[in-house]
């Protein structure tokens, strides 16, 4: 079993910047992805970002250039840096951690992004 825990949401207003921190625990196999994703109301749970255990990096479009997904590893601590935040960014972020040996994918219990105009 792994437990995620995350931290960073809260408001802040459009332009500004917050960062995201989810630190995984339990029994973590070395091969694995974190990721964080978001779901705004209506709209179906969508990907931001994810980075493997070697450090393979995926953004998604609507971020690139904005958000920087980083992790640490001896932490087993996943970051998402993000910048110039828009309305459209507001969501619920929800950090994910799929684990390879055995087999399993994990969620965080969300934390609220807010972006006032």
């Amino acid at each position: 079993q792994v437990q995620l825990v995350e931290s960073g949401g809260g408001l802040v207003q459009v332009g500004g910047s917050l960062r995201l921190s989810c630190a995984a625990s339990g029994t973590i196999s070395s091969i694995n992805v974190m990721g964080w994703y978001r779901q705004a109301p209506g709209k179906q749970r969508e990907l931001v970002a994810t980075i493997t255990s070697a450090g393979r990096t995926s953004t998604a479009e609507s971020v690139k250039g904005r958000f920087t997904i980083s992790r640490d590893n001896a932490k087993n601590t996943v970051y998402l840096q993000m910048n110039n935040l828009k309305p459209e960014d507001a969501a619920v972020y929800y950090c994910n951690f799929f684990d390879a040996f055995p087999r399993a994918n994990y969620w965080g219990q969300g934390t609220q992004v807010t972006v006032s105009s």
